[in-house]
């Protein structure tokens, strides 16, 4: 694995918590081998096997992830995750060891890190890649603020911070990508990060699109809900599961339905181009590619996390999306809203953004980096 002459060997390593932090790698992947450089994914099966499809020619490296376990009830998301914070904890220190080795035996020269905390280094260029810089929760502002602290301590330990928004707020996640006070390091906001783009603006759109994505068990449960409703509706309906592996659990007969387990970007971005209407998770990166495409979005934030509930509203806000809850979701009743609202406007046309933060960014790699204060929150 040792770097070709002249070529940068990078290091990029999305969170496994749901796949949206995987997909929106896909364009920096992308401008790194634009750029020349020698890239290495890092993760686990799930996120490997969804990456070999879009880059069968670079190499990979098992990296577990945090593993967290959802709720099934949603006064129960913040509790149940503050009792895994310990074992978090253990799995960060752990790929901070992990990347010691990868630096000292395959050479690796720069690190790309998508929200996964333990992957700074003191001698080389590592970057940390999140669009909450402010975190969302059900304890109020103190606890908030406590926990912005928190995590700028562990952000302040790469080389650089690299925002997924457009740098005037409130962009499309408000308040998270655009607090009071950015961490020390240097911050970039390199505009929105999607895999999708908008191919015929004069294409006439027509069905529904339902994208489920997320964790357990909460995916499950609300593809058991949509499948329930999907019998009596009358609209053209294509269902993708999001299960990259496979292996979900069977479906009753959905009549001419289609079902997609997974499909490569190409053909889900082909997809959302032409539906008129889109529903899904309010994850960042789902909005990120319905931005990119321009459909009508029917938003259900994932139970419990607050992040999702907060970037679903700012859009319900602005007319652009209609909302709903997992437990109130009527489809039928959600598309007759959908037809009066304006809908996520494409205004994604490249990231010139990009570009100009990967060249710095390999630039830094070329030289020492800064060194890094290590230790531990």
């Amino acid at each position: 694995m040792n770097a070709e002459p002249n070529k940068k060997k990078v290091l990029v390593a999305p969170l496994d918590w749901g796949l949206g932090h995987t997909t929106r790698c896909v364009p920096i992947i992308y401008e790194l081998l634009k750029q020349g450089a020698e890239v290495v994914a890092a993760g686990n099966s799930v996120q490997v096997r969804l990456l070999e499809k879009e880059f069968p020619q670079i190499a990979y490296q098992h990296l577990g992830g945090y593993n967290v376990h959802y709720a099934v009830k949603k006064n129960r998301f913040m509790i149940n995750l503050m009792k895994q914070a310990p074992g978090i904890l253990k799995i960060i220190r752990q790929e901070n060891d992990w990347l010691k080795d990868m630096v000292k035996q395959h050479g690796v020269q720069g690190v790309i890190s998508d929200n996964r905390f333990g992957l700074y280094h003191a001698g080389i260029p590592t970057v940390f890649i999140t669009h909450q810089l402010r975190l969302r929760t059900s304890l109020g502002g103190r606890m908030e603020r406590l926990l912005q602290r928190i995590n700028y301590r562990w952000i302040n330990k790469f080389s650089r911070c690299w925002i997924p928004d457009h740098p005037q707020a409130p962009g499309l996640a408000g308040d998270l990508s655009h607090p009071e006070v950015l961490p020390a390091i240097p911050c970039a906001y390199l505009g929105p990060l999607s895999r999708m783009h908008l191919l015929n603006e004069n294409t006439v759109r027509e069905g529904v699109l339902i994208l489920l994505s997320g964790p357990e068990p909460q995916r499950s449960l609300f593809e058991k809900i949509v499948c329930d409703q999907l019998r009596s509706l009358k609209e053209r309906v294509i269902l993708v599961r999001g299960l990259p592996g496979g292996g979900g659990p069977p479906l009753p007969d959905l009549g001419p339905v289609p079902v997609y387990d997974h499909l490569p970007a190409e053909a889900l971005n082909r997809l959302m181009c032409r539906a008129a209407y889109i529903v899904c998770r309010s994850g960042y990166s789902s909005l990120m590619d319905l931005q990119a495409t321009g459909a009508k979005p029917i938003l259900v934030p994932t139970p419990g996390q607050t992040e999702q509930e907060y970037l679903a509203a700012l859009l319900g806000h602005q007319r652009r999306a209609v909302i709903s809850s997992q437990a109130a979701f009527d489809l039928e009743a959600l598309l007759n809203k959908a037809k009066e609202i304006k809908g996520a406007a494409p205004v994604y046309h490249g990231n010139g953004a990009l570009a100009q933060a990967v060249a710095g960014f390999l630039t830094d790699c070329s030289v020492a980096a800064p060194v890094v204060k290590d230790g531990a929150v």
